[in-house]
Order: C-alpha cells, then sequence, then structure tokens
C-alpha cells in the first residue's frame, strides 16, 4: 500500500478530490481498497449520512469522523495492504445492494476490461460492481498503457471513468463508443 500510494501520487490525490465531487450527503457508496480510492475517502469527512462500504482497514480508520457510516468487509486480514478479501468479504457483499461503486485498477485493456495485480482484488471489486447500481472508474493516466493480469469486469459495466488526465484519442473514441463518461480535472491539458 504505502509503495503503491507514492506512485502518481499527484494523479491519485486530484482524481480522489474529483471522484468526491460526485457524491453528496446521504448517499451509499463502495470503495475499493486501492491508493486513489483512499484519497477519494479522504475528501469524504465533512459529508452527512453517508454509509461507505469497504474492505480497507485504512480507510475505515480514516473515515471515523461524525456523519459517516463505515460497513466494513470481514474476511481474509492481508496486513501489507490492510485490506480484507475471501470468501468471508464476498459474502458480506453479497447481501448489499443499491450502492455506487468506485473502484481502481491496476491496468486497462479495450479488449480485457479493468485489471488487477491480485486475483483476490479482482474477485472482490467486480463483485462490488455487479451489485451496484452505478459503478465509477478511478484510474490515473498511467493506467491506460497496459493491462494487468487479472479480470475486474468488462467495460459494459462502468458508467463513467474518472481521471487526471484527458485519455489519448482511440481511448476516448472506445469510451464514448461505449457510452461512458470521463471525467478529468478542468486544468489538465485537453486530448492530445
Amino acid at each position: 500500500f504505502r509503495a503503491k500510494s507514492l506512485r502518481n501520487a499527484e494523479a491519485k490525490r486530484a482524481i480522489g478530490r474529483l471522484a468526491a465531487e460526485l457524491v453528496g450527503d446521504g448517499e451509499q457508496i463502495f470503495l475499493d481498497s486501492g491508493t486513489t480510492c483512499f484519497q477519494m475517502g479522504l475528501c469524504l469527512k465533512g459529508r452527512r449520512g453517508l454509509s461507505i462500504i469497504a474492505n480497507s482497514a485504512r480507510l475505515a480508520l480514516e473515515l471515523d469522523t461524525p456523519g459517516i457510516n463505515v460497513i466494513i468487509l470481514g474476511g481474509q486480514y492481508r496486513p501489507d495492504r490492510m485490506d480484507t478479501v475471501g470468501p468471508m468479504a464476498t459474502n458480506s457483499l453479497d447481501l448489499l445492494r443499491g450502492y455506487v461503486a468506485f473502484v481502481s485498477a491496476d491496468g486497462l485493456s479495450m479488449d480485457f476490461g479493468p485489471s488487477a495485480s491480485d486475483i483476490d482484488s479482482a474477485h472482490l471489486f467486480g463483485l462490488a460492481i455487479r451489485h451496484a447500481r452505478k459503478a465509477v472508474l478511478l484510474v490515473d493516466h498511467s493506467k491506460f498503457l497496459s493491462p494487468s493480469l487479472f479480470k475486474i469486469t468488462d467495460f459494459d459495466s462502468i458508467a463513467q471513468v474518472v481521471t487526471d488526465k484527458p485519455p489519448a484519442a482511440e481511448w476516448m473514441e472506445f469510451l464514448e463508443a461505449k457510452g461512458i463518461g470521463v471525467l478529468w480535472p478542468p486544468e489538465a491539458q485537453g486530448p492530445p
């Protein structure tokens, strides 16, 4: 977690701030255990009546603040990531619906979809997307360059992408054809 949080740190903070603007008081959301969603979580502290489903112990501790209800998924605890995965986490998630899922990815491919570097995270995040009423993908510009090993979901399940810079023209065309909205900070340069 610490090593990943240092990679593209400013991009992750920008994405987190922008994604947090999509969340109002009283909403129900899922935040994955990645470093980009952690940055988003930090920006949600002022919300009221917000329910956050998380598999990150680090995020749950950070969100110990009035006005936010944290539902942490039980499961196998991974100390290096400070998160929970496995059958108990997925069983907990099976009981929940009606939320917006904010999920990150380690890589993207037009034909493979968003992907993760470990199978447990890919499985849990994919399930979170399947149960969500809407899924928002949080990825920095470097994730558009190559896929990771384990598929999370298909792009057909994604409603919106929040990133730090406009994706390359071929990615913009691909996402537009899929009906996926793309959001980046206004100060970022226009498409290449």
